[in-house]
């Protein structure tokens, strides 16, 4: 399978990153990807909720999710927009999701995940996240077809909870998408470290598509969008830079590998200790 990585600096124009969005997807096909993968919050990146608030919308009415799917239409290829902020149909106390989409060839929404877990932080550098106070999070894991692949669908904040992925490998992952908006400070702690650990303790490709660069809403991203395999060796790394870049990965290495340690199979129920007191 050949995949496209779009390593993007979304600003806050969704139409603006629509026509990256449509670049991206037409290199891709020219490079001969079988799917595109892009960044969190791939259609708008501002963390001014009352001047971003204008421009979340419904599924039916997000230009960027239409363009992803004419894209799709466009070069028949597969589609894993990272994620979008929307307005739910059944929204709740007039909070948005963020949530990810698997798109088809023939433009057909086949998958969708809402980010379970949101990004509500104290960082040392005096950055403070509360995601929670904008989005409501999901509740489903996800796994769905991409021809002889089954894609583990995820979303940057969620690659620090190791139940979530052990969802995804017991539910038939073997490539599992994680794009990301990684602050700069966390993303040179802890991205490539978590990315190996989720690709080697589930035995499958790790896809993650990230933002990078200083965003016009003033805050940074780290970048470094990057591909895994399922032994933990790093087989793309974007470093800093837009664009697309691509990578050919072997299905029949996640077998290989969980032949060779089948830790999946060795898992075993326990009993949680209790906290001291």
């Amino acid at each position: 399978m050949r995949i496209a990585l779009a390593q993007m600096c979304s600003g806050i124009d969704p139409h603006e990153n629509s026509l990256t969005l449509r670049s991206n997807i037409d290199e891709a096909s020219k490079g001969r990807a079988d799917i595109l993968f892009t960044p969190e919050m791939t259609g708008i990146v501002d963390r001014d909720r009352a001047r971003a608030a204008p421009n979340i919308c419904s599924e039916q009415d997000d230009p960027v999710l239409a363009e992803a799917q004419a894209g799709a239409v466009r070069n028949k290829i597969w589609l894993c927009l990272g994620s979008l902020a929307l307005r739910p149909d059944e929204a709740v106390d007039d909070k948005w999701v963020n949530r990810s989409f698997l798109i088809n060839p023939d433009g057909d929404i086949v998958a969708r995940y809402d980010k379970i877990h949101l990004f509500d932080v104290d960082l040392e550098t005096g950055e403070s996240w509360r995601e929670s106070s904008a989005y409501s999070g999901g509740t489903q894991a996800v796994v769905a077809p991409v021809g002889t692949a089954a894609l583990g669908m995820s979303v940057c904040y969620d690659i620090r909870f190791s139940r979530l992925y052990s969802a995804l490998a017991y539910g038939g992952a073997t490539v599992i998408s994680i794009p990301a908006a990684f602050t700069v400070p966390t993303g040179e702690a802890h991205w490539a470290v978590l990315l190996r650990a989720r690709a080697i303790e589930c035995a499958a490709f790790v896809v993650a598509a990230a933002q990078c660069g200083k965003h016009q809403d003033g805050r940074e991203t780290y970048g470094h969008s990057m591909v895994v395999d399922p032994w933990g060796n790093i087989l793309l790394d974007m470093a800093d830079g837009t664009g697309v870049a691509f990578c050919d990965i072997d299905l029949d290495e996640v077998s290989k590998v969980r032949g060779r340690i089948p830790a999946l199979e060795n898992q075993r129920d326990f009993e949680h200790p209790e906290a001291p007191s």
